[in-house]
């Protein structure tokens, strides 16, 4: 449950000169982020967001090879730099062991264009052999297994997960998947932008037989047959509102009890391909999926299936080979979908990639430069401090009766934190990483991801462990072990040490925008099924639970009248989670910034007032400029609204706004309070 800010790392002083639009001052006081952002020629009360950001937003264009601009593009520059350089050290030392050599090894092989146009598909012609040599549907399906193994998702989507019944086990979860278009809808919306997209996939699909050899005619018929067979997959596909449904989507089987949904597919002896060991019984999200998927596979022209598997091979590994196939990606995927302009340099793109593959070798030298233990105790304070604000809230409800209340104060307060990074570094030392072909690097390391999460299974649950690198700029809850996980880089500003922030701003920027949102994640409309050991168990009254969604249907009613671009929507249920927590982070972050002194003490910095700026400092962390393409996709992909609806969505609910921004009524920002949402 992603709070989804772009991936950010370290502050420093020219990225808060590049967000002020002046040069870098090495003497005196930095001007106020806050207040250098204003736009003052728009109104708090019409469009907040604007207001808050504005100014910033017109000084600074997207750049080309950005499909938005803002905040976390700044300080990512920063750490990109910082990366850059571990990374050029390492392959100059050329040590022969130890993350030196993985780290260094990687850069070479990622960063040796001539070797990888050289190669061009080779490295792939292994596997293509294999596809070619496929004679019946029960080869394909057992080479697909195979495929799985090294990250290529064919047909459908699997992987080790905590079950979400016994938190103390991992378990093995199947679901619906095997799409080339990021989502069902993209195969069914009749909206002028998922047409485009739609129209312009069988081209990207040809591109990429003809790039291997395949001439136009026969490349277009198979890209014509691949999307029917895709879009047969998406028919028997949820919707991304429906996969919110934790009980509709666990659904145990016996491995000996799939053949009841596929008595075509020999799943027994598939997932022992894939690796699956020590489980007898599995989870399956969606079960008419895997009904469908049985008879797609009994039916389909065997070429069809062929065709279709080595387009998801290339495809998958097309951003690490030659040229033309890195060039058919971007322009499929980042400019037609997202509406990027130009790519990325390949050693911005390089650094992204190793984020997956060896991030935490690079973390362990990230945090010891760059997050002090005073910035982790600052934030670990900030955690309880929201805690026990959150808790006090809950102590006032009136809707909640005091059974259920007392179980949702017992949850809240066994929630762990996790700040800053991990007490135990994942060992990566058997990862083979070396200066040969970058797409074998790539796909050895999914194949030692995939051996590394299967064999979690029949083992207890490691709680220590981290889903994210500390130098991501973005946080997460995680049901399943009731835990928030906050990584070191979330809670930088561009251009400020950490000492150098004032209370209002954090606690708007981080206590609000990322502690108590997701702790309230806890508590939205999916987490708070889980009890405080992680278990998906219902304890609520049926009283409070009916409340609860009543309460919470007049935000989804808010945000489904949202049109961020155009005439589409925001899916306001799909979107409820994200939403909740959003509004949920704000009031409890706000009522513990009124606990501090900054705010008792109500004396302004640049003209703004405690809890001004804790609105405004809220607002910096949505601060970016986005590209209409990039937001028509995440509205059919994402959970999460766009930027500016985070922001101008949840705070017309917030009674302390109105007075901080003199919101009456008539103002496009105001909402009578009948009409607002009373849940915490």
């Amino acid at each position: 449950m992603q709070i989804n800010k772009t991936i950010l790392g370290i502050a420093a002083v020219a990225a808060l000169a590049s967000a002020c639009n002046e040069p870098a001052k090495k003497d005196g006081p930095k001007k106020d982020i806050l207040a250098a952002n204003l736009d003052t020629t728009a109104k708090p009360s019409e469009d907040f967001f604007n207001y808050a950001n504005g100014g910033w937003i017109k000084q600074n264009p997207i750049p080309g090879e950005e499909i938005e601009f803002g905040v976390g593009q700044l300080v990512q520059r920063e750490l990109y730099e910082k990366l850059r350089h571990i990374n050029e050290e390492a392959e100059k030392k050329a040590e022969k062991t130890g993350s030196g050599q993985q780290i260094g090894d990687f850069w070479y092989s990622a960063m040796d264009s001539a070797g990888i146009e050289k190669n061009g598909i080779t490295p792939l012609k292994g596997e293509l052999d294999k596809i070619a040599a496929l004679k019946s549907p029960e080869e394909v399906m057992t080479l697909a297994a195979h495929m799985h193994t090294y990250g290529v998702n064919v047909f459908f989507n699997e992987g080790v997960e905590q079950d979400a019944k016994n938190s103390d086990m991992e378990a093995y979860v199947m679901s619906q998947g095997g799409l080339g278009m990021p989502i069902r809808d993209y195969y069914f919306n009749t909206d002028d932008n998922t047409m485009k997209v739609r129209s312009a996939y069988p081209g990207y699909i040809a591109t990429l037989f003809k790039l291997s050899g395949v001439d136009a005619a026969a490349a277009n018929e198979k890209a014509k047959a691949i999307l029917a067979f895709e879009t047969s997959l998406a028919k028997a596909s949820r919707k991304l509102e429906d996969l919110r449904d934790p009980y509709k989507n666990y659904n145990k089987f016996a491995i000996s009890q799939l053949s009841t949904l596929s008595p075509g597919i020999k799943w027994p002896a598939l997932l022992d391909i894939i690796g699956v060991k020590h489980v007898d019984s599995v989870i399956v999200g969606q079960p008419e999926f895997f009904k469908a998927l049985n008879k797609l596979v009994a039916t389909t022209n065997i070429n069809t299936l062929k065709d279709y598997m080595t387009f998801q091979l290339i495809s998958h590994f097309s951003s690490d080979l030659s040229k033309a196939y890195v060039d058919a990606n971007f322009d499929f995927y980042s400019k037609t979908i997202r509406g990027a302009e130009q790519q990325k340099p390949r050693w911005r793109r390089s650094l992204d990639a190793e984020q997956g593959v060896i991030g935490e070798a690079l973390g362990q030298l990230f945090v010891k430069e760059y997050f002090s233990q005073k910035a982790k105790q600052r934030y670990e304070q900030m955690v309880e401090n929201v805690r026990m604000a959150y808790k006090a809230r809950m102590e006032k409800l009136e809707w909640m009766s005091d059974s259920t209340k007392q179980k949702a104060i017992h949850k809240l307060m066994a929630i762990n934190k996790k700040v800053g990074y991990p007490d135990k570094w994942k060992d990566l030392s058997t990862l083979k990483i070396d200066r040969g072909p970058y797409a074998l690097n790539m796909m050895r390391a999914a194949e030692w991801w995939n051996t590394y999460y299967l064999n979690k299974l029949g083992k207890p649950v490691d709680r220590t462990e981290w889903d994210m690198t500390p130098q991501t700029y973005n946080a997460y809850y995680n049901p399943s072990n009731n835990e928030i996980v906050l990584p070191a880089a979330m809670m930088t500003v561009p251009g400020f040490k950490d000492e150098d922030l004032d209370d209002a701003l954090v606690y708007g920027y981080t206590a609000a925008s990322t502690v108590g949102h997701e702790i309230t994640h806890g508590f939205d409309d999916e987490g708070r099924q889980f009890n405080e050991h992680g278990n998906l168990s219902n304890w609520w009254g049926p009283q409070d639970s009916a409340q609860f969604m009543n309460r919470a249907e007049v935000l989804v009613q808010q945000f489904n009248k949202m049109t961020p671009l155009d005439t589409m929507h925001i899916n306001g249920r799909a979107t409820l989670g994200e939403n909740l927590a959003d509004l949920g982070g704000i009031l409890i972050g706000l009522d513990a910034f009124k606990q501090t002194e900054a705010y008792k003490k109500g004396e302004k910095i640049s003209g703004l007032t405690p809890v001004q700026r804790f609105f405004l400092g809220y607002s910096l962390g949505w601060l970016v400029s986005e590209r209409p393409k990039k937001i028509a996709s995440q509205l059919l992909t994402d959970v999460h609204s766009p930027a500016k609806n985070r922001v101008n969505g949840p705070f017309p609910n917030v009674p302390e706004f109105y007075d901080a921004f003199g919101i009456k009524p008539g103002d496009k920002m105001y909402i009578p309070d009948s009409l607002r949402v009373h849940l915490w």
